[in-house]
């Protein structure tokens, strides 16, 4: 099972597997309060994808277009993602405020999760 959850909330065991998916680490939070398992920076959108999207809701499905494309290549990164979530519970962990228009809810459309 793939889930999406903001990094600020609460860890719960329920999150299974804890993945960043921010090129960024965020503002103001320590790395023992994240309680990651991993930090998948490569599977972010880039710097320049990021600051262009700006989590304007206009840009979203641009931005999805151009994230498709830059993760294209990353197969073996997102393979291991399907193959983790097909075993357990995944949770994509990103710092944006806006829930419904960013990358780890694009990341889980992408690799099949909804």
């Amino acid at each position: 099972m793939l889930r999406t959850k903001r990094i600020y909330e609460e860890p719960s065991v329920d999150d299974g597997i804890r993945i960043l998916v921010d090129r960024l680490w965020p503002r103001g939070l320590s790395k023992e309060k994240a309680e990651i398992d991993r930090w998948e920076k490569d599977l972010a959108p880039t710097s320049e994808l990021r600051k262009w999207f700006g989590h304007d809701p206009a840009k979203w499905d641009e931005f999805l277009r151009r994230y498709r494309a830059e993760l294209e290549g990353k197969e073996e990164e997102l393979a291991r993602l399907r193959q983790e979530a097909s075993e357990g519970t995944v949770t994509l962990l990103y710092a944006a405020k806006d829930e419904e228009h960013n990358n780890a809810v694009a990341l889980k459309r992408y690799i099949g999760g909804g």
